[in-house]
This record gives C-alpha cells, structure tokens and sequence, in this order.
C-alpha cells in the first residue's frame, strides 16, 4: 500500500510541475488525478506543498535574472518598480488566501464537478483573450505599472478556484491589460513565488498537527518529480507561446474538462 501510494505521489508530481505554468489548473488537474487514483492527503496539504517544487524550478531558471533585480533595486528605478509590482500584485492573494482558506480546502477542492466546469469555462476564457488580445502595449514584464499589476493579482485571486488556474487567471489578465504573450507569462512566473511560498507555508503550519511520516514521504517524492517537470517547463514556454500563443492550452482544458465531467456523471 505505502508502494502504491509512492507511485501515484510521483504521479501527481509529474502532473503538478508539467502544469504549474502552463494555463490550465496545476490544482484542478492534481485533485482531479488524485480522485481518479483514489489518492487523499491529509488536510489536502499534498496539493499545495508540492508546489514548491515548481517554484524552485522558477528560481533555478531565473536566477541570474533574480540576482541581478535584487542587486540593482538600491540604483536601479527600473529594478525598485518590478519588485514593487510582484508585492503589490501579490497582496490580494494574501487577504483572500487567509480569509477564505477553509472554505477553498474543505468545500472547492472536494468539488469534482466543479474544477471540471472551470476548466472547460476557463478554456473559452483563454481562447476568446488569446485571438482578441493582438495589440499589446507591454513587451516586457519590468514595465508592468504599479495599477496594472495590482489589477493582475486581483484577477489571480479567482484561482482560488480550484480549475481556474494560476497561471492562467494572471496571463488572461495581463493580456486584457495590455501585455504581449512573452511577458504576460514572465510576470505569472515571477508572481508565482512570493503566491506559491505563500500558500506553502501557510498549508503547512494550518495541517502542522495532522502531517504524519508517511504523508511527509508521499509529500518529497511529489516535491522532486514537480520540480525537475516544472524547469523542464519553464524552459520551454516562453517560446512556444511567443510563436504560437495559448491557444492549445485552452482547447486541452476544453476536452479534459469535458472529458471528466463525462467520466463523473457516468459514476453517479
């Protein structure tokens, strides 16, 4: 049994990192993957730790890009304003993610049906953004403004949505705002880390006294398979969207969602 739960972990794992940053719910499809494989985790905590993964993979990827914003910032206006824009878009999550937190584990993430309606309504969404969004004003991710980005980490907060999608809450609204596709999904990876560490750490001290062994092991081996899939991602979808824009994405939530909600009405 401990095998067997190693194996659908490392599955999941898989699952989180090959769509943390791609838009289409890393959540909806772990807890829809989870449910399917007959997989529960203690407090859900499993499908918000793992997450980490991914954002490591962010912070091996961008390092050097890191590195030099930070050691900029005290001379660098340029360098001052981004880091600003991330903290500033990230506040919403932080008042909503707190505020709301037991009603998103308890009630949204045990909703099936609900993350598979998301993902279809979420697909329309993206395709409609995706064709109508051809005129961007911003071309790279530091130019974001100050409003601009506090109206993205509004948008991010229906991701608390279980289906919605992260990533794709923040690039639909940096493309309505205004973005072009390179940088809308640039301003999601660097906004993904502050949101991401921030719901890592308040998960793990909200389930602190219900995480035993065996959960913390099945909790690692998803930790390393997001990781090591999300920087295999990172890498790639800066420039398959620049070219082809985000419109597979879209119609993959289409048929998975549908193909799901087919799949829990044939089980009822």
């Amino acid at each position: 049994m401990m095998e067997s739960n190693t194996i659908v972990a490392a599955v999941l794992g898989l699952v989180e990192g090959l769509t943390e940053f791609i838009p289409v719910s890393s959540t909806g499809h772990v807890l829809l993957a989870g449910h399917f494989l007959g997989f529960n985790s203690p407090g859900r905590a499993f499908e918000v730790v793992i997450q980490l993964g991914a954002v490591l993979a962010v912070l091996g990827v961008y390092s050097a890009r890191i590195w030099h914003i930070l050691s900029t910032a005290p001379t660098d206006p340029v360098s001052r304003r981004f880091i600003a824009a991330v903290l500033l878009a990230f506040l919403p999550a932080v008042f909503v993610g707190v505020l709301a937190h037991d009603i998103i584990k308890t009630v949204l993430f045990e909703t099936p049906m609900l993350i598979a309606v998301m993902l279809v309504l979420g697909g329309f969404v993206l395709l409609f953004v995706d064709r109508w969004a051809t005129h961007p004003h911003y071309f790279r991710a530091e130019d974001f403004p100050l409003p601009m980005a506090l109206k993205i980490g509004v948008i991010q907060c229906l991701a608390m949505i279980p289906g919605v999608s992260r990533s794709g809450a923040t690039i639909v609204g940096a493309l309505a705002l205004g973005a072009d596709k390179r940088s809308a999904a640039e301003f999601s990876f660097f906004l993904s880390m502050p949101t991401m560490l921030g719901a890592f750490a308040y998960d793990l001290y909200k389930n602190r006294g219900i995480l035993d062994a065996a959960a913390l092991g099945d909790i690692a081996v998803g930790f390393f398979f997001a990781m090591v899939t999300a920087i295999i991602v990172v890498r790639w979808l800066l420039g398959y969207v620049s070219q082809n824009g985000y419109a597979l994405f879209a119609w993959w939530r289409i048929i998975v969602g549908s193909v799901v909600l087919l799949a829990l009405l044939a089980q009822r």
